[in-house]
């Protein structure tokens, strides 16, 4: 997928200047809102905050020796950065490609998944590969990449955090079934068209950054408590980073959520149901942190507590 998009990223030559502000210095308006969020969700998909947890238990390390616990989590701090510096430098080049040929021309809000690779052929041309079918073999690549980490995620928490022991072929087949059978229903019952199947994989990924906080808030109280962790447990500077960055992806949902009411919501009893789920978000969002500070406290109570009728 990497080596796909990034053929694609050099026949577009773009400007190495300009591409570095833009990633240094974003500038966003509403309009372009909801994609910025897609981006957000399908990088830092909340499934694979699950993933990378249960991956750190792949490696066997004796867990009574801090200086093998270091190492190995050290190890898997490289694999997870290179990760998602690959994840980003994808989506870096599948972005300035299209921006590169696309913006502000007339077919822009024209073109979908469907059709993308027809006017990557029409704009750059054929060349040694035609670029159609470097485009075809970068999206099935992508496509693949999602079902694994998903399939896998999908197993994690069952055989792991739920606790659900079930043979490897039944075990796939459950998680599988909850990705695909929904999606066949959408593409197959409803009265759908390209365009519209393009705008509930936009929408799709927007609802994965909406997700983000259940995920990862609980994940940063957890990592944060030495009477969790113990001398494990993140630094000063790493949880202030982390809690910006989960603000920052709240915030960003909250301002969708805005836009979305004065664009799209009308009538009253549509708009009571948005409210009502925005009112509930929120409400979790707020009982996540708190739940997380009560659990906190209360293991630092119980941590204190026993340490004490230990030494008398």
């Amino acid at each position: 997928m990497a080596v796909s998009f990034a053929w694609m990223f050099g026949e577009t030559k773009p400007n190495g200047v300009e591409l570095l502000l833009g990633i240094l210095i974003p500038k966003l308006n509403s309009k372009t809102i909801q994609q910025a969020v897609g981006v957000v969700g399908c990088i830092i998909m909340p499934h694979n905050v699950f993933l990378h947890s249960a991956l750190v238990q792949s490696r066997e390390v004796d867990p009574h020796k801090v200086g093998r616990v270091r190492e190995a989590l050290n190890y898997y701090s490289i694999e997870s950065t290179i990760a998602l510096a690959i994840s980003f430098m994808i989506n870096l080049f599948v972005t300035t490609v299209f921006a590169k040929a696309f913006y502000g021309t007339d077919i822009a809000h024209s073109i979908g998944l469907v059709n993308a690779g027809q006017y990557l052929e029409e704009k750059f041309g054929g060349g040694l590969v035609p670029i159609l079918y470097i485009w075809g073999i970068g999206l099935l690549a992508a496509g693949q990449s999602s079902t694994i980490t998903g399939t896998y995620a999908g197993q994690f928490i069952m055989g792991g955090f739920l606790n659900l022991r079930l043979k490897k072929w039944l075990r796939a087949l459950i998680t599988r079934s909850c990705a695909i059978v929904p999606t066949m229903i959408v593409a197959l019952v409803f009265d759908t068209n390209e365009d519209t199947l393009d705008v509930l994989n936009e929408w799709l990924n927007v609802l994965q950054s909406v997700q983000i906080p259940f995920a990862l808030i609980p994940l940063l109280c957890l990592v944060s408590k030495e009477e969790v962790m113990g001398v494990f447990k993140i630094g000063p500077v790493l949880k202030m980073v982390s809690w910006f960055v989960a603000a920052l992806v709240i915030v960003i949902n909250g301002y969708l959520l805005m836009d979305f009411f004065s664009s799209e919501v009308q009538g009253w009893l549509f708009g009571s149901v948005v409210s009502g789920f925005t009112t509930a978000y929120v409400a979790f969002i707020i009982y996540l942190i708190s739940r997380g500070i009560t659990f906190s406290n209360w293991f630092g109570f119980l941590h204190t507590k026993v340490v004490t009728n230990t030494g008398n």
